[in-house]
């Protein structure tokens, strides 16, 4: 009996425990996109209270401006009378404590963000990430916190969270697990299934052409290849969220779930369901590599400030190139299929001329204030396809050297066991696992690739593989300015002028629009236009810059109509065949289809 009260007594302070912070939303008008926030912080005896919203959400390296939404803040004390406060930046309320109380908060928030994946409410459902909702205090983030949802009766919520007492209540350990484990509720589709003891739950909103049992199958099939890369699952619980929508795209990954979003009418065709399979598996690896481990330029999370990593070509990079690693060894994807994916990296790689200027680890710094556009493809390049190649070339660098007996795998095995959040890794610690695992040191290589533009030659790395990349023997030369157009009406806008290209020697610029080539007037598309003539001869290019018409000469370059493409060797050695298999997992193609003969 005394064992049993003792147990019921510690029950119940462990539940108290979890009420420190108390969140509680509750969406009354789904159709105006409007949710109203209450949060109860435990008693103090400071002279203020600071309380924030996230200015950037996790897995987007960006500054979001999510405080925009918020009005009607009032502060309040564990007695209900009204507290001073005042706003003292963009994103933090300062409330006044004239002596120890309870800060209790409300607020109303404007969500109709659904491309940013931070907050979205509309008369069908609700995703919440608690940066776009929920207020925290560095004086509680590493308080246990509730969430309550009041929402319509027929919607249901799920949650990487556990529920604490009811189906819209759920429970964290802190803020920082709140804010890496968002909600999606409303009207929407829940299937749920079990791989190797661990749980997994598969939420669709919106109706599209997909294929649930078909995305079922394969999400089974993906969830048990953790074990290729590491030794254990940091998770027992896992939640694949799916938006089937419009005007929305892209994913985010989460401590305990994903977020993915797509075209409703963006999964049916294979290539199209290999967008979105990858899609998944590029944010289940991200569940190791991120948020079981991650750079020290951001652990903690500062969620009001950006956060600075040159490393970030390994968080995103590496995950990019592992994801497909995974579909093949499953069985998801087909070699072939894997093939076009570094087709397309390959080539995307070769035609971006930042790749000479900007170094991964320049590019990483840099991701938060990157933006895009022709000066970035001219100047710079980016943390997911660069981080990919250079984790593709230090791999077969490895496995070659080691006889396929060590792999880039192993470096983030070693990562995650000897780096574990809360604890960063650096650049040094990379290499020291580097000369762990091989007695060699890779500063030299990490000079040269990582903080200097990388030269990567792709005919010396496939070839290692069994592999080539070459031009399609039925291409045709075409002539070229070096340089993208839209379609503007009567003109051609130039969106894209490679830089060194001979649109580029010839003063073109972006916003140019071509009127005339040697006099004749444009077509619908650049390539169109410019079928009657030859690489090496030189033509007079008629446009208009500021609303005023312009002539310049151009000698135009060589380009193909057919890309390189990346395709097996058939005559490749033994030795090159191994290092595949140990590489990818699979049996070289060559092989493959002479057993299918």
């Amino acid at each position: 009996m005394k064992k049993l009260l003792a147990l019921s007594i510690l029950a119940a302070c462990s539940t108290s425990a979890f009420a420190d912070v108390n969140y509680a939303l509750s969406i009354s008008q789904p159709e105006h996109h409007l949710g109203n926030v209450s949060v109860e912080f435990p008693k103090t005896a400071q002279a203020h209270i600071d309380v924030k919203l996230p200015a950037w959400r996790t897995g987007r390296y960006e500054i979001l401006n999510l405080a925009n939404g918020v009005r009607y803040f009032h502060a309040k004390d564990e007695n209900g009378k009204a507290l001073k406060w005042e706003k003292i930046d963009h994103s933090t309320w300062r409330v006044h404590l004239n002596q120890p109380t309870e800060v209790n908060l409300d607020y109303q928030v404007y969500a109709n963000e659904l491309g940013k994946r931070a907050r979205h409410i509309d008369d069908s459902h609700a995703f919440i990430d608690a940066s776009g909702f929920f207020m925290f205090s560095e004086s509680f983030r590493q308080e246990p916190v509730t969430v309550n949802l009041d929402v319509p009766k027929k919607w249901r919520s799920v949650s990487g969270m556990d529920n604490l007492k009811g189906k819209n209540t759920f429970q964290a350990a802190d803020y920082d697990v709140l804010v890496d484990s968002p909600i999606e509720t409303g009207i929407n589709q829940l299937h749920t299934f079990e791989v190797d003891g661990r749980e997994y739950d598969l939420v669709v909103w919106g109706n599209g052409n997909y294929d649930i049992d078909l995305m079922l199958s394969d999400l089974k099939k993906l969830v048990a290849t953790g074990n290729v890369i590491w030794d254990s699952y940091p998770y027992e619980r896992y939640v694949f969220m799916v938006h089937a929508t419009s005007g929305a795209g892209g994913a985010t990954e989460h401590l305990n779930s994903t977020i993915i979003q797509r075209p409703r009418d963006r999964f049916a065709k294979r290539e199209d369901y290999l967008g979105f399979i990858s899609t998944a598996a590029h944010e289940f690896i991200h569940t190791w590599n991120v948020k079981a481990y991650r750079p020290k330029g951001l652990v903690p999370y500062d969620y009001t400030n950006m956060n600075y990593s040159k490393l970030l070509w390994i968080a995103e990079g590496s995950t990019s190139y592992f994801e497909d690693h995974l579909l093949v060894r499953s069985g998801i994807e087909t070699t072939d299929e894997f093939f076009k994916v570094m087709t397309k990296t390959i080539n995307r790689h070769l035609q971006t001329p930042g790749r000479e200027v900007q170094s991964a680890s320049e590019t990483s710094f840099d991701k938060w204030i990157n933006q895009g556009g022709d000066h970035a493809r001219n100047y710079g390049t980016n943390i997911y396809s660069e981080g990919s190649l250079l984790s593709m070339a230090l791999d077969i660098d490895l496995l070659e050297k080691s006889q396929g007996k060590i792999s880039y795998r192993d470096v983030h095995k070693a990562l995650y066991n000897a780096h574990k959040m809360p604890e960063g890794f650096t650049e040094q610690d990379v290499l020291t696992i580097l000369n762990d695992l091989t007695g060699r040191d890779y500063s030299t290589w990490w000079k040269e690739n990582i903080d200097a533009p990388a030269n990567l030659n792709f005919d010396e790395l496939l070839d290692k593989v069994g592999l080539k990349l070459e031009r399609p023997e039925k291409a045709k030369a075409l002539a070229s300015i070096d340089a993208l157009a839209k379609s503007s009406g009567e003109l051609l806008t130039l969106s894209h002028v490679r830089r060194g290209g001979s649109a580029w020697k010839a003063g073109l610029t972006t916003a140019d629009k071509i009127v005339a080539i040697n006099k004749h007037q444009v077509g619908k598309d650049l390539k169109t236009s410019l079928e009657m003539f030859n690489a090496g001869d030189k033509v007079t290019i008629d446009y208009i810059r500021r609303d005023e018409l312009a002539t310049t000469s151009i000698v135009l370059s060589e380009d193909f109509d057919k890309p390189k493409k990346v395709v097996s060797n058939k005559d490749a050695t033994l030795e090159q065949k191994a290092l595949f298999k140990a590489w990818i997992g699979v049996e070289h193609p060559a092989d493959v289809k002479k057993d299918e003969k």
